[in-house]
């Protein structure tokens, strides 16, 4: 057998037919010849063919059963096949076409015409696998640009919020940190089932995303604040409390020039309303309980729960153990009582992820 050569079954119970079909192919094809349907199928487990002529008269199986048993097995279901007929009815020649035969052809054929009919299927099936073949590259391609689109937008997302950070640098990785265990909290959620018709429409990887942009309105507070060694007077205290409102517009900004609105809606919740308190004493609108959004109210516990964990001019670091007392004791004035049980039931996850970076400062956490 030529390897460079395409190779065609022939299928039919009369000899006079397979001896015609093999001379006159057998220049220019591999031809193989069986005189049956069973015997067809057979072979197929083994060997599959560029194209089968198949005729539709046969004792054991008709074409047409074989035909189907072909195009149900996903193995061979792509193998054109044309078939070898005497009926020249349009009806027995619509059946077949629609059973997935790609041509009839009429017994007794003419040699070349055989030859010309096979020849023009086979360049028609070639062009649909290399359009295939460019239609699978291409979509490798997409999801490769797409990825790489995603993957600078990630690095471009991480490097603003570090920016935030760096300005603010008693934080020290406050935005990582608090990102873990937002993800903590969320995973808890999902797995006792709290507030779950909310939660359920939320894109979890976007919505973890977002969290690191939840102080971006700090951009806007002057260094002379942000980084003042003591504590903040009240004036200076209200400017750094505009970091929501500042955060809210920066995003809102950003949306309008873009139509990637989702994780931007969340990123500008998480901005807005992470100061929010249960009992509407928080800033920057006083929302009360459930009027305050559900990724706010996770933020508010992740973001008071790291504040209080880390040293600060005016503070040592609380333990612990003094950082869950003190989330405890704003359940159902400060807090979601419901988030607040929540945490309570996590907070060692919160402990491990602190301690880790702790131990490896310079590190991700």
């Amino acid at each position: 057998m030529d390897v460079n050569r395409k190779t065609i079954f022939c299928v039919d119970d009369a000899v006079t037919t397979l001896t015609v079909a093999k001379n006159t192919l057998a220049g220019y094809y591999n031809v193989f010849t069986m005189n049956s349907g069973t015997r067809l199928l057979k072979i197929l487990e083994k060997s599959i063919p560029d194209l089968i002529l198949l005729d539709v008269a046969m004792p054991d199986m008709n074409g047409y059963e074989v035909i189907k048993t072909i195009k149900s097995n996903k193995e061979t279901a792509n193998i054109p096949i044309i078939f070898l007929t005497s009926k020249s009815d349009g009806e027995s020649e619509l059946e077949g076409l629609s059973l997935g035969a790609i041509d009839y052809i009429i017994k007794p054929f003419s040699p070349p015409l055989l030859l010309k009919r096979i020849e023009v299927h086979l360049l028609v099936e070639s062009q649909k696998r290399e359009l295939i073949n460019y239609n699978d590259n291409l979509l490798k391609m997409v999801e490769y640009k797409t990825r790489t689109v995603v993957e600078l937008q990630n690095a471009i997302l991480k490097t603003m919020a570090e920016l935030v950070e760096y300005r603010d640098d008693v934080t020290g990785k406050h935005i990582e940190r608090t990102q873990s265990y937002l993800a903590i909290l969320i995973d808890a959620l999902k797995k006792r089932g709290f507030y779950q018709e909310e939660i359920s429409s939320w894109d979890m990887e976007l919505v973890l995303q977002s969290a690191q942009l939840h102080d971006v309105g700090k951009i806007a507070i002057s260094d002379n604040i942000l980084q003042k060694n003591g504590a903040l007077t009240h004036e200076e205290f209200e400017r750094v409390k505009e970091h929501t409102t500042f955060g809210e517009k920066i995003i809102e900004k950003i949306k309008q020039s873009t139509t990637e609105q989702a994780f931007l809606e969340y990123a500008r919740i998480v901005a807005a309303t992470h100061h929010e308190k249960w009992d509407g004493s928080g800033y920057p609108r006083g929302l009360r309980g459930e009027a305050i959004p559900l990724l706010g109210r996770l933020m508010a516990i992740v973001d008071v729960y790291d504040a209080l964990i880390s040293d600060r001019p005016y503070k040592k670091a609380f333990t612990h153990r003094e950082a869950v007392a003190v989330i405890s004791a704003g359940k159902a004035t400060q807090f979601d009582p419901v988030l607040v049980d929540l945490f309570l039931d996590v907070a060692d996850a919160f402990d491990d992820i602190a301690m880790r970076n702790r131990a490896n400062p310079a590190g991700n956490t």
